[in-house]
């Protein structure tokens, strides 16, 4: 074993078909050695975009102790971003283990119940947000949502989309003008005991829906040590009802490569996953129209971190894009069905560029 994604569910008490509430509560104690977060995007009818991740420690920081981070990000209709990383103190964090329940700082709370209805509360700098998230696609994982890394598989980095789409009300407040607002979300809990940076070399991911459909996709490369081992994650839902999530029959394209001048990175420019189903084709095209995070992650570091960090030759990079998606349903090399929307995906690079 190198890296893969698990199937086994007795070792994790899971059930195959079935994803309980306990699943999207608090996985890990934050103690050093792991690391774990909530994540929460919305697209809003008024065209803003809004992303809010609780996390109880940095990205790559698995062996540090509990250092809660706040982040919350708003795109306005106009292009205007507003994105702010709050650090907690740790004594003002705590997450429930049986349910959805994390809260960290005064008023920040990220709440559940029963996998169908979430609310989202945060605040940082100029803006707060407050949305109640109603799930419209039930609750998935891919297959046990576990990866495992190393001989033993004994290294994991898991993945729970406990609410693959939603519909979204409540309001962001920004320079204090409150704006109510109503639109679509996703909800996805990440957790793991291993730093990122030493088993994924980079992903894409993206979310989104078009017409009917509602897509996750993602492909996610290993480091080099584990071969760069490729895991193809695809769920996708035509009218709330989940029709493809096979891993095995998803191919994965990037087109347009080009070095994004900021980061480094190679980035592309148009990603797509084609999923073949006996007589059923599905593709899922990302077309990127422009940027909307180009970051190094050394950029939200203290300076001392920054400077350890070089030192390590770490040049890690996160990019986020807005653009197109497409979902094209052929059945026997016959187009069916097709439909578009924006969307947002991103790229999330530990790794150093390859050639």
């Amino acid at each position: 074993m190198t890296a893969v994604l698990s199937d086994d569910y007795a070792r994790f008490g899971l059930a195959p078909d079935v994803v309980a509430e306990w699943e999207d509560g608090a996985r890990t104690d934050g103690s050093a050695g792991s690391y774990e977060w909530w994540y929460f995007d919305a697209h809003l009818d008024d065209g803003a975009k809004v992303v809010v991740v609780f996390m109880n420690k940095d990205l790559g920081a698995a062996n540090s102790p509990l250092s809660p981070q706040l982040r919350v990000n708003l795109e306005l209709p106009d292009g205007t971003t507003s994105n702010h990383v709050l650090a907690i103190p740790a004594a003002q964090w705590s997450a429930e283990r049986g349910r959805t329940d994390v809260r960290m700082g005064p008023g920040n709370r990220f709440s559940g119940s029963d996998l169908r209805t979430y609310r989202i509360q945060a605040a940082a700098g100029s803006l707060s947000v407050d949305f109640t998230l109603t799930a419209s696609v039930p609750a998935w994982r891919p297959t046990t949502g576990h990866m495992l890394f190393g001989p033993d598989g004994r290294l994991e980095f898991n993945w729970l989309p406990a609410v693959p789409q939603g519909t979204v009300t409540g309001s962001y407040t920004l320079d204090g003008v409150r704006h109510g607002a109503t639109g679509v979300g996703y909800h996805d809990h990440n957790w793991g005991n291993v730093g990122l940076q030493k088993i994924i070399h980079d992903w894409y991911w993206g979310r989104g829906q078009a017409g009917p459909y509602t897509v996750i996709a993602s492909f996610i490369t290993g480091v080099e040590k584990y071969g760069f081992a490729e895991i193809p994650i695809f769920m996708l839902a035509r009218d709330g009802r989940i029709i493809a999530d096979d891993p095995a029959k998803t191919r994965f394209e990037r087109e347009g490569v080009y070095r994004d001048p900021k980061t480094g990175k190679p980035v592309a420019a148009v990603v797509r996953y084609t999923y073949v189903d006996g007589p059923d084709t599905y593709v899922v095209t990302f077309d990127r129209k422009r940027d909307l995070v180009r970051n190094p992650l050394t950029t939200d570091l203290p300076w001392l971190k920054r400077a350890a960090a070089r030192l390590a030759r770490f040049d890690g990079a996160y990019l986020r894009f807005a653009g197109l998606l497409t979902i094209a349903h052929h059945r026997d090399g016959r187009l069916v069905e097709q439909a578009t929307d924006d969307a947002i995906w991103e790229l999330m690079y530990f790794g150093h560029a390859r050639g």
